[in-house]
């Protein structure tokens, strides 16, 4: 698996409404920049260790997730490099958050642990069955996003790929609703 610079991998579960707000908001980046290079965007679901795989390679990871921040619904944290590490090795919130750490140590242990990675943290308000966001959590999406697209930004300045692939907000990301409990 090459992933010659950027994995955007999504996590959680579509059918618990907010569970999923990961995948959502992955999807939506994809959407956005279908032909986005050197990236590639993986559905990690609820997560395995067969994703370590992907993270071989890569020089820089984002991972959006539903995550307990004990902020109000659809609050969107971004923690990148060692305030990611600290985030998930502060107290284990969910399985996804064990997962996620589990998958990092593997990469610590193969040195294969992505240079640039961070971790965009949606604040769920419900994981009941559900195909749908709560509307705090839809709302977050957009700003999840915007978060991603920051950190793309950011890192392929530093990385000297400016010019690899198209990073203006969309009208449909820039419009896309209001911004929730915005954190950064």
């Amino acid at each position: 698996m090459n992933c010659s610079h950027t994995l955007i991998l999504g996590i959680g579960n579509t059918l618990l409404s907010d569970e999923g707000a990961g995948i959502h908001a992955m999807n939506r980046l994809q959407s956005a920049y279908p032909d986005l290079q050197d990236t590639i965007f993986i559905d990690g679901g609820t997560l395995s260790f067969t994703l370590a795989v992907y993270l071989q390679d890569c020089s820089n990871v984002i991972v959006l997730d539903a995550a307990e921040l004990k902020a109000p619904p659809g609050t969107v944290r971004t923690m990148v490099g060692d305030g990611m590490d600290d985030f998930l090795g502060a107290a284990r919130r969910s399985p996804h958050e064990v997962g996620l750490l589990d998958l990092f140590d593997i990469a610590r242990l193969t040195d294969s642990l992505p240079a640039n990675r961070a971790l965009i943290g949606i604040q769920p308000k419900s994981i009941e069955w559900g195909m749908s966001p709560t509307p705090a959590v839809e709302a977050a999406l957009a700003v999840a996003v915007e978060e991603a697209v920051k950190l793309l930004r950011h890192w392929r300045q530093v990385d000297g790929l400016v010019n690899k692939g198209p990073l203006e907000l969309t009208d449909q990301i820039a419009n896309a609703g209001v911004t929730p409990g915005r954190t950064s």
